[in-house]
């Protein structure tokens, strides 16, 4: 029986018998081998999906991983990939954070500069305070492990209120963090930490914010999460899936950053 489904009957695929695709009459085993055929993937469609956004994370982070070894490696001797790593880090943060477009050369350059940090940083810490990193590496791992299986049962969501909220608390974390930075630099104080080190019913502020900052990075996790979702759900253009990328990438390096911190102060 013919369809009165004008979107049906236009279309010779959903034809009688016989049907004709470009010309050619289809036969059964053309119809099967159709069939059969896989579905198209991200890079047919040229849409987003959550392998194609994984592979792009991976590669950035296995970059991260590489540079991080450097870093570690070459830090006791000279601070330069430290120093190049935090200012690089900085400035290519900024210019993927406020770009249009994804851009894959300065997302993984910005992997790559913010490795050299890590790697130096960490080390820096390693020597001072001996165990700190396997510690930080093991609770960021927990945090991001947790927010993510969090997110993909569905029992936490961004919401527009929590991410007000989110907004405002970073914003006070930011200029807080200016005002110490500030501080140290110019010889305000001399505590390791600066106004972290300071007490307050004497538990040092700097566990107090760096619980804080945790829980903010933990949310920042959650909205990258939803973006890549959003992003997969809405088939927007697949080259998005290197913000998905950054973001995450930017969001753990910050996580692992405090948690370097928390558990430094904690041996204070």
């Amino acid at each position: 029986m013919a369809s009165s489904n004008p979107a049906f009957s236009r279309n010779a695929a959903f034809g009688a018998p016989g049907a004709t695709a470009g010309g050619k009459v289809l036969s059964d085993s053309d119809l099967q081998g159709m069939f059969n055929a896989p579905s198209a993937g991200s890079q047919d469609t040229d849409r987003m999906s959550y392998d194609d956004t994984i592979r792009k994370t991976v590669l950035s982070f296995a970059l991260l991983l590489v540079t991080a070894a450097i870093g570690w490696l070459v830090t006791p001797v000279t601070m330069l990939p430290l120093i190049v790593g935090a200012i690089a880090g900085l400035v290519l943060g900024l210019v993927n954070a406020f770009k249009k477009e994804p851009s894959p050369p300065l997302i993984l350059a910005y992997a790559a500069a913010q490795g050299l940090f890590v790697g130096g940083i960490s080390v820096v810490f390693e020597q001072i305070y001996p165990g700190v990193v396997t510690q930080a590496v093991l609770a960021t791992l927990v945090v991001v492990g947790v927010t993510l299986a969090l997110f993909a049962s569905g029992k936490i969501r961004a919401s527009k209120k929590a991410t007000k909220v989110f907004m405002i608390a970073m914003i006070g974390y930011g200029v807080f963090s200016l005002i110490n930075f500030g501080m140290m630099v110019f010889g305000a104080t001399d505590a390791a930490f600066g106004l972290r080190s300071a007490t307050f019913m004497g538990i040092p502020l700097g566990l107090l914010i760096g619980v804080l900052a945790v829980i903010m990075a933990a949310y920042s996790l959650v909205l990258d999460f939803d973006f890549i979702q959003r992003g997969v759900n809405n088939r927007i253009p697949r080259k998005y899936g290197w913000t998905g990328a950054f973001g995450i990438m930017l969001t753990v390096v910050w996580l692992y950053v405090e948690m370097l911190r928390i558990f430094a102060i904690a041996r204070e």
